[in-house]
């Protein structure tokens, strides 16, 4: 496997605090025996999470009035899996990408998927892009893609995906994210019932071009771009049309297309009850569909959402695997730094649901006990597992700090000098 940061370096990083992790390790297994815990268990618990990256998500984001570009980002998908790698090879909990086509369409599948193997990544789900005009498009989808009036579009949005699909068969993927910014802007624009007759005629022709052993993952958004009315705007609409389409289908959420104070976790544990919870894009929201570094504004979230996770786990068994992602728009930080952060924040709160104690919740719940109820699920989420996280990393090669090893290697120093700034060249494909 080729590594983009020095091993020697990592290691004598680790080094450097090996005696400091130790003791912090050692304190609170001490802590979590007395709790009746191995502080093993979860260290084995911890290593054995895995979360993707969103290609895009290592180029500089955007918002809808500008976009400043990064030093040394990427100017094309090769130069990006060089990135992914940095972030797996110092958190060890990221070891798939998810590409985003055509943004990330290669020339050559087989040399990209080359790549990837030669960097010890592999390639996660293939997301379609209907809500941009490409260079040479015959037909725009500036009113809709998927659910357009014009059945020309819908049919060139219809095949957009099914490449994806072929393309994503080249590089190992199993599962097609499809998601549309189709809906209406002001009040009549559009028949509200028959854009979604439209969606899921299209959607029909894309499920049945899947393999026998993939899934299409329905994501909704509940604005933006369409202001007044999106298409597939909530969980229910979403569940209502994987339920139509079939057991291929299943629902994604992301955690920051919600309407503010929305229970996310209640929403998760209704999906995962009736077996349609596909996975997740994993970030944060202050206002709206902010897509914030993960566990940045609200870390109690997503302990809830991974306690909903933790508890299906345990009544669904080993057919329960929902599919993680991170989906994040970096206009402030440097995008290694805020996903490999994020990516640790995620395995966070994976390993704090863990430490709740289920048995003893089941019987505070059946003695509607509701303060100790509350109060199991709090001491499981204020107890710091960050020995416990960094602990996985070094066992597995990886940095005790992730961040302070980056920027010690001069990795972006290095790329800031061998990538120089490509005119329409963005690596992050939003704006």
């Amino acid at each position: 496997m080729t590594t983009l940061i020095d091993a020697a370096q990592v290691a004598d990083h680790n080094d450097k605090l090996a005696a400091q992790l130790q003791a912090d390790y050692d304190a609170l297994g001490g802590m979590l025996a007395r709790r009746g815990q191995d502080i093993e268990v979860l260290t084995t618990l911890a290593q054995r999470f895995a979360v993707a990256v969103p290609s895009w998500g290592v180029g500089t984001g955007g918002t809808r009035f500008a976009r400043f570009p990064g030093r040394g980002e990427p100017r094309n998908v090769f130069e990006k899996l060089d990135d992914c790698a940095v972030i797996h090879q110092l958190t060890r909990a990221t070891p798939s990408v998810s590409p985003h086509f055509p943004w990330d369409r290669p020339t050559d599948a087989k040399e990209l998927r080359q790549k990837a193997d030669d960097l010890g990544l592999a390639f996660d789900a293939v997301n379609s892009n209907t809500f941009q005009d490409q260079q040479g498009q015959e037909h725009t989808y500036k009113y809709g893609s998927l659910t357009a009036g014009s059945a020309a579009t819908r049919a060139q949005a219809v095949a957009h995906n099914i490449d994806c699909i072929e393309l994503g068969r080249a590089l190992g993927s199993k599962a097609l994210t499809v998601w549309v910014g189709d809906g209406a802007n002001f009040p009549g624009q559009s028949n509200l019932r028959g854009a979604l007759e439209r969606y899921l005629d299209s959607m029909r022709a894309i499920y049945a071009a899947l393999p026998d052993d993939w899934n299409v993952f329905i994501e909704h958004k509940l604005f933006e771009p369409a202001f007044y009315a999106t298409t597939i705007a909530d969980w229910g609409t979403s569940f209502a049309c994987a339920t139509t389409l079939g057991p291929k289908a299943k629902c994604l959420v992301d955690l920051g297309h919600h309407a503010p104070n929305t229970n996310i976790e209640m929403i998760v544990a209704r999906l995962a009850q009736f077996g349609k919870l596909g996975g997740f894009h994993f970030n944060d929201s202050k206002y709206g569909d902010d897509d914030l570094d993960s566990g940045s504004i609200n870390p109690f979230q997503l302990f809830l959402v991974f306690n909903e996770l933790a508890d299906a786990a345990q009544r669904d068994g080993a057919a329960f695997q929902p599919a993680y992602m991170l989906d994040q728009s970096h206009n402030v930080t440097d995008p290694i730094e805020s996903l490999m952060n994020s990516a640790v924040e995620v395995q966070r709160a994976y390993v704090q649901a863990a430490l709740v104690d289920r048995a003893r919740l089941a019987e505070l719940q059946e003695a509607n006990d509701v303060l100790l109820s509350a109060q199991a699920l709090k001491t499981a989420f204020r107890t710091d597992v960050s020995p416990i996280l960094a602990m996985a990393r070094v066992r597995a090669g990886g940095a005790a700090d992730p961040v302070a090893c980056y920027r010690t290697s001069g990795y972006r120093d290095k790329v800031a000098a061998s990538r120089p700034a490509k005119a329409g060249a963005s690596s992050s494909g939003i704006v």
